[in-house]
């Protein structure tokens, strides 16, 4: 193995303006790579980042050990769970008026972000429980006013990027019986010991966290923003898709694990190989699929339980088919292959991320230095 291309890749990297960035590699329960790069460098290993949508995979898996344990089919109603999401009404005519739902939203819909609800985090639904409840906005109550707004697509009819792992992670604390943060540290943080890991921004935890940027397209320079995330609407809302805050050396573990079948380097089983096999099966329709119009993955990857699934090679990445994984909208990356017992996670902490550029090149840089 050689991961020189690897780290002259990550050298780069601050010419293209992104600030810092970490990088580790693992195969077979193994760290093969360790490296970082930038203005804070050698950066902290510990050093926190928001995941944003990289927490979307931890709230899949976290509802996946529900299926697991019988509490849900992917054919279920949502409504069976979420009683509020019965009545569903879709936009017609260019927004004018709305429709009801066709058929009920389905949680493999949720999953799959197929629900046709899309991110709108500023509806006036949104806007009031979050002032009757003093900007606490607890995940129940924010997912009930998301059942209010109008969706933009009728279930099933398209993959469209939105709030379905939101609403997902309130599933998960109705079958589970308690808050969703603290589930997932019962069913996945604890057992693969991802201690720093968290959804509490609290002033502990921001004095851990890496500087965040914003890239100016106009400057041509990364400014410096503060430590918020705009996808958490209150002090108690525990964003399934987007809300989490962790470290490199914590992401590999449950990557690692992942790419495993399930099983952690330090032994914990967290999900069955068969599991793991469901969520990298993809699992859009031909239609779906036409709407799963991510730039830099259309042409290789569908889409499973919440992750991108490397279908083809023809858009020019060379991982073997099966797989997974996803990203953040700071510049984070999830690769999780088990066929080559490989995963790695990247970070960066800057908004308007430059992904379409990096991702690809990291798929491709890692592949090809094993």
């Amino acid at each position: 193995m050689n991961f020189k291309n690897l780290e002259a890749f990550m050298d780069s990297l601050p010419a293209l303006g992104i600030p810092q960035s970490d990088i580790t590699v693992w195969q077979d329960h193994k760290e093969l790579f360790r490296y970082g790069t930038g203005i804070e460098c050698p950066p902290d290993p510990d050093g926190l980042f928001f995941l944003y949508s990289c927490t979307k995979v931890l709230t899949c898996a976290a509802a996946l050990t529900l299926f697991e344990r019988g509490k849900f089919l992917l054919n279920t109603k949502v409504s069976d769970i979420l009683p509020e999401f019965a009545d569903v009404r879709v936009m017609a005519g260019g927004g004018a008026y709305t429709v009801p739902a066709e058929k009920p939203i389905l949680m493999r819909d949720l999953f799959m972000m197929t629900s046709g609800i899309g991110y709108n985090l500023t509806s006036g639904e949104i806007r009031a429980v979050r002032e009757a409840t003093g900007g606490r906005c607890p995940t129940r109550d924010a997912v009930r006013a998301m059942a209010q707004m109008p969706f933009t697509n009728q279930p099933g009819s398209k993959f469209l990027y939105g709030l379905s792992h939101d609403i997902l992670a309130a599933a998960v604390e109705v079958m589970a019986d308690m808050r969703f943060s603290d589930y997932l540290r019962k069913a996945i943080l604890d057992p693969l010991e991802m201690s720093r890991t968290t959804f509490r921004a609290s002033p502990e935890v921001q004095a851990k966290m890496v500087k965040q940027y914003r890239f100016n397209d106009k400057t041509g320079v990364a400014d410096p923003m503060p430590l918020t995330n705009m996808y958490v609407l209150g002090s108690e809302y525990d964003s399934g898709g987007a809300g989490a805050i962790s470290c490199v050396s914590d992401m590999i573990k449950f990557c690692d694990a992942m790419a495993m079948g399930g099983t952690g380097k330090n032994g914990a089983r967290i999900l069955s190989p068969l599991t793991v096999d469901l969520m990298r099966t993809p699992m859009l329709n031909e239609q779906q699929r036409a709407t799963f119009n991510w730039a830099n993955l259309c042409s290789c990857y569908s889409y499973g339980l919440g992750v991108r699934v490397h279908v083809s090679k023809e858009g020019g990445i060379i991982l073997p088919d099966g797989e997974f994984g996803w990203g953040g909208a700071a510049g984070a990356l999830m690769i999780i292959c088990p066929e080559l017992h490989l995963s790695a996670y990247y970070a960066q902490h800057m908004l308007n991320n430059k992904e379409e550029y990096v991702h690809p090149r990291l798929f491709n840089i890692i592949a090809s230095s094993l």
